[in-house]
């Protein structure tokens, strides 16, 4: 008995297995007298479902930025990171020093007013009675009523003042809007924030983490498709084995244009009980827009076959020859009596079948028109032959 090498084992194996799937092979796919062999899948029944799909991003219904309407450096902070909060809750604290300053200097100007105004009307009562009798001129009694009407208004605009800087001063403590989540604090104790230009950003709180949307983007050829009230699912990457629900709320009319592609934001409303979806997570959104049941089917892959140049084709009705042009369909099928083509192999050659296409999954796409009946075979890509077979054979021993 001749002892056999791990190597020379190791070869047979390898032969052995390249002879199975050549005979299986020989045994699945049909072949002409042009040489050429073809894999071919039956016509059948089924349900399809047409989707859509798109990325987007996780955030609260309601996100709230908290900012100050007057500058000054955080004192003081009492809600952090992930605190719930409720509306008028003390958030954070701002030095007040000036503010207490101006307030201060406000008062005491309405205090010098109010007494400017007191002397006005005492000299106005007194001047009234001479005018009367001629012991005053009309020049003084109208410089009379001019300094007391002068007085009056000092008075309104200083206490106006005071009450800007009572509200100035009431706007050094930071409360909350609304009730909800903190899901961002901007700036630390120390820091200043000055209110000079813009209102500075200082939290952000989601007023629900238990109802949240997705804003999703869709290229315009898929937009199309896409109404309120349709069910859309997602997947995030924080939990890859689960699928969650939502639904389309709405589909804004705004396009955005990226690289010359057209897109529109779709936003999906999600239901979040368990607050295991955060903001900011990415979510994979797919939207069944269609979906038919116990249709008339073929593999998608049938619909993009191309014979290869040396095949021997079948010519059709009108006496010449079927080409292997226009046999790839469109991106997506909608049901809009679209032409395609595929081919059924026979043993004169390739055959050229042309069909009304519907709706499509891409895995199956819908047939409705044409002559294709359940159990027809199409051919979905071309096979191996013998010698292509061997030489990967061959090229597998020689790699071992």
């Amino acid at each position: 008995m001749i002892a056999l090498t791990p190597a020379r084992r190791r070869w047979l194996g390898a032969s052995l297995v390249v002879f199975l799937v050549l005979a299986i092979g020989l045994k699945a796919c049909g072949g002409g007298d042009d040489g050429l062999r073809y894999r071919s899948e039956a016509v059948d029944r089924g349900d399809i479902s047409q989707r859509v799909a798109a990325n987007g991003q996780l955030s609260p219904v309601t996100l709230v930025s908290v900012g100050t309407q007057v500058s000054g450096i955080v004192r003081s902070y009492s809600a952090d990171f992930n605190d719930r909060v409720e509306a008028g809750q003390i958030l954070m604290q701002l030095d007040d020093d000036l503010l207490q300053a101006q307030l201060t200097q406000s008062r005491a100007n309405l205090t010098s007013a109010q007494a400017s105004l007191a002397l006005a009307q005492s000299n106005w009562s007194r001047i009234q009675p001479l005018a009367k009798e001629g012991f005053a001129s009309s020049q003084e009694l109208d410089q009379s009523r001019q300094a007391l009407r002068e007085a009056e208004a000092r008075v309104a605009q200083t206490r106006a003042q005071v009450q800007r800087d009572h509200v100035n001063l009431s706007y050094s403590v930071i409360r909350s809007p609304v009730s909800g989540v903190v899901v961002l604090r901007a700036v630390d104790v120390g820091q200043t924030v000055a209110a000079s230009f813009q209102t500075p950003e200082l939290y952000k709180i989601a007023k629900d983490l238990r109802e949240m949307v997705i804003d999703a983007y869709f290229t315009e050829s898929d937009i199309g498709d896409i109404r309120v009230g349709q069910a859309a699912q997602f997947r995030v990457d924080a939990y890859p084995n689960r699928n969650f629900d939502g639904v389309v709320k709405q589909v804004r009319l705004n396009p955005k244009t990226e690289q010359n592609v057209v897109t529109y934001a779709v936003v999906i409303a999600v239901e979040n009980p368990d607050q295991i979806l955060l903001p900011g997570m990415t979510a994979y959104v797919t939207i069944n827009t269609q979906s038919k049941k116990n249709v008339l089917r073929v593999p998608t892959a049938a619909l993009r076959f191309r014979p290869p140049e040396n095949a021997k084709l079948v010519p059709q009705d009108n006496a010449e020859p079927a080409k292997a042009a226009d046999t790839k369909p469109s991106p997506k099928a909608r049901g809009t009596r679209q032409q395609g083509k595929v081919w059924i192999h026979t043993p004169e050659g390739l055959k050229a079948v042309r069909v009304r296409l519907g709706i499509t999954d891409r895995q199956f796409t819908e047939i409705t028109g044409g002559t294709l009946t359940v159990g027809d075979k199409v051919v979905i890509e071309q096979a191996l032959s013998s010698e292509e077979i061997a030489k990967k054979g061959m090229k597998f021993r020689m790699n071992d």
